[in-house]
């Protein structure tokens, strides 16, 4: 039966919407008939506009001038919620940025399936923010209103992980006890969860969920590292100043994080910047940032690093083109140099995981299989340590950017039957 219910994937990095339709595509095309939609939006001042997903982006690319915002998932739980930005001379709260993005997936989502939609189960990671209930109920309960101001009458949450799960479920033949291992833009999340199809059936399937666990670090943080560890230095990171000092190290901090690039362009920015180019050692990498400030080509710099980071899931080796930096410039990074940029972070995943194993007290292998979903699941490092700890346990490829938003839809089609 066709369900009068979808499930939203409201990402760090791209969105989705499922729509449980038995015999078709879960999931709907959201733009140029693609089932996801890029979470960016960008304000262009030049035609006074306003657009989202790969459009934002390629207007960007295109030199428009304009404003750049993408991650916006990660402002649910901070306390940049609660403030505003300036958008073409107007004051913007991020609340209704998110709202403005959200609305555009819904009306999408229902202009494609011809209907509307007024009750949805939206995926959440298992912690919004770590070690902080307070912040991280903020945080859903802000998704919750943003969804009923766009229309949404029922507005349930499903994590993320288990939703991957039951994705994974609807094509099984036997009971697996599954680890699933989201790995999306902004957080690590984890479940471990007995399937079968006999299960599949159960709305209430608390018993079959043996744990949980998430962490704040996902895609976003990798292309952070990276940047910090390869690209930054090329503009002064580390450098030194004629007292010994080190060069202060923000602007690039915030030129490295997708959801503080433009903080990098603020009055008080340059003025900092400007303030310290005279006590420069090595001043001619600061040319290099100012050359990148001036041109506003933060977020130019980011999706380059977010290329090599992908490029580097399967091969050794990658030229980065850094012309908006300096003309000519290119950059060779290896495989080894991704793994030291974010040594620190796999660290943490495998221990989360190592807790998630002693929190449900099974033994590794015990564990049948391991379900690999997210953008950013693909990493070698990753796979690597994952494998290791559970090295009898089967390695399965999910949709890396669909299956949260499918098991979402199956969720929906039977919270709302």
């Amino acid at each position: 039966m066709i369900s009068n219910a979808c499930g939203v994937d409201f990402g760090t990095s791209n969105s989705t919407v499922g729509w449980h339709r038995p015999g078709r595509p879960t999931l709907l095309s959201l733009e140029d008939g693609k089932g996801t939609l890029p979470s960016v939006v960008f304000f262009n001042a030049d035609e006074d506009s306003v657009a989202v997903g790969r459009a934002a982006i390629a207007e960007y690319l295109e030199g428009y001038e304009g404003r750049l915002m993408r991650s916006l998932k990660s402002l649910l739980g901070t306390s940049l919620m609660n403030g505003q930005t300036e958008v073409q001379g107007r004051a913007l709260r991020f609340i209704d940025l998110l709202t403005l993005f959200i609305e555009q997936v819904k009306t999408r989502a229902e202009a494609e399936a011809g209907r509307a939609f007024r009750q949805a189960v939206f995926g959440r990671p298992v912690h919004f923010v770590d070690d902080d209930e307070k912040a991280d109920k903020l945080a859903e309960d802000t998704l919750a209103e943003i969804a009923r101001r766009v229309g949404f009458a029922d507005v349930e949450f499903q994590f993320e992980p288990i939703a991957a799960a039951f994705d994974y479920e609807s094509r099984i033949e036997r009971e697996e006890l599954v680890l699933v291992v989201d790995i999306g833009g902004g957080t690590s999340d984890f479940s471990l969860v007995r399937l079968s199809p006999e299960r599949a059936d159960r709305l209430d399937r608390r018993d079959d969920i043996l744990a949980n666990r998430g962490v704040h670090i996902g895609g976003t943080d990798f292309d952070k590292m990276l940047s910090l560890h390869t690209v930054m230095p090329l503009m002064g990171l580390k450098s030194r100043l004629k007292s010994g000092a080190e060069m202060p190290s923000g602007i690039y901090f915030n030129l490295a994080t997708w959801h503080t690039i433009n903080f990098a362009y603020t009055r008080q920015a340059l003025a900092d910047l400007k303030g310290v180019y005279g006590e420069a050692v090595e001043r001619d990498k600061l040319d290099r940032l100012f050359n990148l400030v001036n041109r506003r080509a933060g977020h130019w710099l980011a999706i380059q690093v977010e290329a090599a980071k992908i490029a580097l899931s399967d091969d050794e080796a990658v030229a980065l083109a850094l012309d908006e930096v300096e003309a000519g410039l290119t950059h060779d990074i290896a495989r080894a140099d991704f793994d030291a940029a974010i040594e620190r972070q796999i660290d943490t995943i495998e221990t989360t995981v190592a807790a998630l194993l002693a929190d449900a007290g099974v033994a590794a292998h015990a564990v049948d299989t391991v379900f690999f979903t997210g953008g950013s699941s693909g990493v070698p490092l990753l796979r690597r340590r994952i494998g290791a700890l559970l090295p009898e346990a089967r390695a399965v490829e999910g949709d890396r950017y669909g299956s949260i938003g499918s098991g979402l839809a199956l969720d929906a089609a039977r919270r709302f039957a």
